[in-house]
């Protein structure tokens, strides 16, 4: 399991770049993350619910309420333009800590330290 910083870190990239997909509800959120992680990201209402509502109150997603087949209504989400923004702005910063921990990781060998 990933630990908790990482994991409060990556929320919003996690779900801009799932709603960039188009549309989606929580707990189909939920169970997306669960997939691409092969079960090591395994979210709850709780911890996702108050995020979309901060994301909300930036400007980053929209939320409405739509009325499914069998009558229940469910809150689907949609990420904004601003909401694209950032996420192209977070991708690359994440792109970047990803290459470093890459090649740190596979062996070193681009590392040029010097031993005082």
């Amino acid at each position: 399991m990933a630990n908790k910083q990482l994991v409060a870190a990556s929320t919003k990239p996690l779900v801009l770049s799932i709603l960039s997909h188009g549309r989606n509800y929580g707990y189909r959120i939920i169970k997306e993350i669960e997939r691409l992680s092969d079960g090591e990201l395994q979210w709850t209402d709780a911890m996702l619910y108050p995020v979309m509502k901060r994301m909300q109150n930036d400007g980053l997603i929209t939320a409405q309420w739509v009325e499914t087949e069998n009558g229940r209504k469910r809150k689907y989400y949609e990420i904004t333009e601003a909401g694209k923004e950032w996420l192209q702005q977070e991708r690359s910063a994440w792109l970047k800590v990803n290459r470093a921990l890459a090649r740190l990781w596979a062996g070193g060998q681009d590392l040029e330290l010097t031993v005082g």
